[in-house]
């Protein structure tokens, strides 16, 4: 049975959809139309705090509960860089909602000695007061299968760093880990959390690596098929790139079939690009650019709707600042005009965003966010909305 986590009839079908068409368009070309009647929540919000990133920690739901990972740290002006203090604590934390997105609470892992991270990858300093548990190698035994089952990925840098994993059985609400993840034979690893499970002893990781020269970035595919006792290298996902290309989401459409989109720079270009594998993640296919203009750069969250359809969402991090999705039909080979979600962004901090269909058939796309009704705090959002019908 294939599991997964973490989506045209012809475009003609997509813009054909209820949606109020918009007479924006952006870099790329593209008409924009708007989602009808989003609505948008606030997850985590504080003043004199910051909220950031989710797509660096990762989504898991279970029908109509939902548990999101977040950065949380201490507010400053910073300019044109992320507004957090980076003298101070970044802490990863957990968000959880057992209403499909409405409602949510905040859990602190940390708290408790997990999830606990350390290093480059962090936008302020180690949380002061615990220690960091010591990587350990992993005994295998992992049952990816478990309903109650979530994992985590992470990393110490962005460029060539140490990978480690973090799994529960119990929807996030205890850990175990961190074990180690090889570096594959890179200079090292900045994984984010991104995978496709099997069968009970089958998960792929979809992570990025260090270029040759130990800079940032370039994806891979790797593999465990003994419960997580050792990972072996499956395949590069494209050619090294002069600027980088990382933070892949995938999706399994068949058993030989995988779809990953990519964060992609080069030069002053900033777009997300599309990768098919039809050998079960030996060799890719580069496709198409799924969102050729993502400002100055966003990561892809991709999720495949009951109706067969891709969802991709991102931030758009230009004027007008937005959260956006682009919907895919014919399996990622061509994708509709963008769907704007919200555009009342104060700057470009805002995106890196996670998605879950609930059961009723809404989307629930988490993200960090600002905009000048709620102040200058960064914080979690979530938009809960109706992809528009095929």
């Amino acid at each position: 049975m294939k599991l997964r986590i973490f989506l045209v009839i012809g475009l003609l079908a997509v813009g054909m959809v209820a949606c109020t068409t918009s007479d924006e368009t952006n870099l790329s070309g593209r008409k924009q139309v708007r989602a009808d009647e989003p609505r948008h929540v606030k997850v985590y919000f504080e003043k004199g705090m910051f909220g950031g990133w989710p797509a660096n920690h990762g989504i898991w739901s279970w029908g109509n509960e939902i548990l999101v990972g977040f950065g949380m740290g201490y507010y400053k002006d910073q300019g044109q860089n992320h507004h957090i203090d980076r003298e101070k604590p970044e802490i990863p934390m957990l968000a959880r909602s057992l209403d499909g997105g409405e409602i949510w609470s905040i859990e602190d892992p940390g708290a408790k000695g997990y999830l606990l991270t350390e290093g480059g990858y962090l936008h302020g300093i180690t949380r002061p007061g615990v220690t960091i548990p010591a990587l350990k190698e992993s005994e295998g035994g992992i049952d990816f299968a478990h309903p109650d089952f979530a994992l985590t990925v992470r990393t110490n840098s962005i460029h060539a760093g140490i990978g480690r994993i973090f799994y529960s059985y119990d929807r996030g609400r205890t850990w175990d880990g961190p074990f180690r993840l090889p570096s594959f034979g890179s200079p090292g690893i900045a994984p984010r959390t991104d995978y496709i499970i099997d069968d009970n002893q089958t998960c792929t990781l979809f992570i990025t690596a260090a270029k040759a020269n130990g800079r940032e970035g370039r994806p891979l595919c790797v593999r465990t098929t003994d419960s997580g006792k050792t990972w072996k290298f499956v395949s590069w996902i494209g050619p090294e790139p002069e600027g980088f290309s990382i933070m892949p989401a995938s999706l399994r459409l068949s058993d030989t079939h995988i779809l990953v989109t990519v964060r992609m720079r080069e030069a002053t270009r900033r777009w997300i690009g599309t990768y098919l594998s039809t050998d079960d993640g030996a060799g890719w296919e580069y496709l198409n650019e799924a969102v050729p203009d993502a400002g100055v750069g966003n990561p892809p969250a991709m999720i495949e709707l009951r109706d067969g359809r891709i969802c991709l969402l991102y931030g758009y991090r230009a004027e007008p600042y937005s959260i956006r999705a682009v919907l895919s039909g014919n399996r990622g080979r061509t994708w509709s005009n963008p769907v704007t979600l919200r555009d009342d962004g104060a700057s470009r901090d805002i995106g890196y965003v996670r998605a879950i269909q609930r059961p009723d058939g809404k989307v629930v796309a988490v993200y960090y966010f600002t905009d000048e009704a709620s102040g200058p705090e960064r914080y979690i959002g979530a938009t809960i909305w109706s992809p528009p019908p095929a």
